[in-house]
């Protein structure tokens, strides 16, 4: 069956080739992916694909179906874009995740299961797949595939717990503040923001706070009346995330008891879980992509950014494997060369080997149940034994 695979994503390359370059050509910002969101439904219908729009009320996500039953094999699309076009390649996510659910489609009827195709928007600003997470839309799940356009090829590796942060300050009502007491706001700032370096600095090197932004009148020189700061907590794991917050949230309340200041602490942005790999589904793709023409492929590296893939692969098995399409070594990641290279002829013949090697993999799992039994009790041991 996978020679079936292969001639049918062979003979439909041009229609995948055709959605690459449409979504690059017609770059949207997060949540507004409207042109990208019309083309992916509409080719996915016309593949016989049961669609439901606007999927849970977001205007620009969709959940696409072909088959019944179990296994629940899902790929996702990603396909929005920054002010300076596909830097980062959503538009050749979604290509590789279509060609590899059509192809699968093909051939679903004769083994059993289904094939879900599910339209993630807004990747970009933190992402749609924390609230399908926190729906339960991978609840019925078995496995979700993807692999993502990069300058190297890597194995499916790891990322950062994150959660995002504000701490705000602002002196109190003059009726409260009984001891005529003012603190400069910008200096209790910077104190917490010492503090909750060295608090995380004592996990080890793995632990650091990122993306630090102040606003407020910093350079007043007397006080500012408000002053706020916005910050990522990043640890390897979510429950070393979760403590820290907890102990900010404890030093700020106490600094506002003994300052006697006005202050609140919040999260300004969904928190994202650690990916786990799947190690028996990262086993199984990296052999395919190299029966299927990618022989070079590196260890696992550590995610920069935080993919929100992470808070899925809490609950189901998951791949995200970095592909390269660029022959150049000169290309950076998050370039506009590197857009531009989602449309050469050499990423369009890497997106149809992924393409095969990710459709490969769901075959594997789908013929041996026992792989996905493997790959779930490795999560469910994973899991437990890391919280």
């Amino acid at each position: 069956m996978k020679q079936e695979i292969s001639n049918y994503i062979d003979s439909i390359k041009n229609e995948v080739f055709q959605l690459s370059e449409y979504l690059y050509h017609n770059p949207e910002p997060s949540f507004h992916e409207y042109k990208a969101y019309n083309y992916l439904i509409n080719l996915l219908k016309m593949h016989n694909f049961d669609i439901k729009e606007n999927y849970l009320n977001m205007s620009t996500s969709f959940y696409g179906k072909f088959g019944e039953g179990h296994p629940k094999i899902c790929f996702l699309c990603e396909y929005d874009a920054s002010p300076q076009g596909h830097i980062e390649g959503h538009n050749l996510v979604s290509a590789i995740s279509i060609a590899s659910a059509l192809s699968l489609s093909k051939i679903i009827s004769k083994l059993g299961g289904s094939v879900i195709v599910i339209g993630c928007p807004g990747e970009l600003v933190g992402g749609s797949k924390l609230t399908l997470v926190k729906q339960g839309v991978f609840d019925d799940i078995d496995t979700v595939l993807m692999a993502h356009p990069y300058t190297i090829n890597s194995q499916s590796g790891t990322s950062s717990a994150v959660i995002p942060m504000a701490i705000k300050y602002g002196q109190m009502d003059n009726k409260d503040n009984h001891l005529g007491k003012i603190y400069n706001l910008t200096d209790l700032c910077l104190l917490t923001l010492n503090t909750i370096q060295m608090l995380v600095k004592g996990f080890g090197e793995n632990h650091s706070l990122t993306g630090l932004k102040i606003t407020g009148e910093k350079d007043s020189p007397t006080n500012s009346p408000e002053i706020e700061s916005c910050f990522y907590i990043n640890t390897p794991k979510m429950h070393t995330a979760e403590y820290i917050e907890s102990k900010v949230r404890e030093f700020c309340e106490t600094t506002k008891n003994i300052f006697n200041v006005a202050s609140q602490v919040h999260i300004f942005d969904l928190p994202c879980s650690e990916l786990i790999t799947s190690q028996t589904l990262s086993r199984l793709f990296c052999h395919n992509l190299k029966e299927c023409g990618i022989i070079h492929i590196e260890a696992p590296i550590k995610l920069k950014e935080r993919p929100s893939i992470g808070n899925i692969s809490q609950f189901v098995p998951c791949i995200h494997p970095f592909i390269s399409i660029v022959e150049e070594n000169n290309i950076k990641f998050k370039t506009t060369k590197f857009a531009d290279a989602t449309i050469s002829q050499y990423a369009q013949e890497v997106v149809v080997k992924t393409a095969k090697a990710l459709a490969f993999t769901a075959l594997d799992l789908i013929e041996k149940d026992i792989l996905l039994r493997e790959a779930k009790t490795e999560l469910f041991y994973t899991v437990n034994n890391t919280n």
